[in-house]
């Protein structure tokens, strides 16, 4: 399936876990078989690290913060022009699609 979300946007929380609700952060990483988005920030999972060797690194144990992926209906686009969270459409610029506010019509690109 098609997103309309990118990795490096920056996205407001709209619904979830009343700690997510509202936060804002940038895409880190866009997961469309899952239609998932992972956030920076927002649902922070913890990790118990073992510790492991392998090559001659080392990983070193401990208990580890880590963000989890939201389902990308969960999450809305922050238009830069209004900087308000918007839904987005898409027009034909001479031979290429770009994003576009809904809201102001200004450029998500």
């Amino acid at each position: 399936m098609k997103m309309r979300i990118k990795k490096g946007d920056q996205v407001e929380v709209i619904t979830g876990k009343e700690q997510n609700k509202g936060k804002r952060g940038e895409v880190i990483k866009v997961l469309p078989k899952e239609n998932r988005v992972v956030v920076q920030g927002v649902n922070m999972l913890t990790k118990h690290q073992k510790q492991v060797q392998s090559e001659g690194k080392t990983i070193n144990p401990g208990i580890v913060k880590l963000e989890g992926p939201v389902h990308a209906s969960n999450v809305m686009v922050i238009c830069k022009k209004c900087n308000k969270p918007t839904r987005i459409g898409m027009s034909r610029e001479g031979d290429k699609s770009v994003r576009v506010c809904k809201k102001c019509g200004g450029l998500i690109d």
